[in-house]
């Protein structure tokens, strides 16, 4: 069974959309932003999900304080990567795969 895995970041710009388009041949990928309408991360996003991602400790707070019954039945992965990158520059994709690797034997 392949891992459906929801990638958050603020805005579903930069972040959650290069790690949605990375590994979408090896998982089932998704990914939305905290605060960025049409693109806001849903409650039916997260329960769809095996695994939710995000880039910062912060990321993690808004979400589990927007969908608490959600987020205690879910894993939840800080990739620690700050908010520096524009979409699917060569920094961020190295960055989000040495991260992405720490998780690699969860996610199979």
């Amino acid at each position: 069974m392949t891992p459906k895995i929801l990638f958050v970041c603020n805005q579903n710009q930069n972040r959650s959309k290069t790690a949605e388009v990375l590994f979408k041949s090896l998982y089932d990928t998704a990914s939305a932003g905290l605060y960025n309408f049409p693109n806001q991360v849903t409650s039916k996003q997260v329960v769809w999900a095996d695994i939710v991602i995000v880039f910062e400790d912060r990321q993690k707070q808004v979400l589990c304080s927007r969908f608490p019954k959600e987020c205690s039945r879910k894993e939840i992965i800080n990739l620690d990567i700050p908010d520096m990158y524009d979409y699917n520059v060569p920094p961020l994709v190295t960055a989000i795969k040495q991260k992405m690797e720490n998780y690699a034997r969860r996610l199979a």
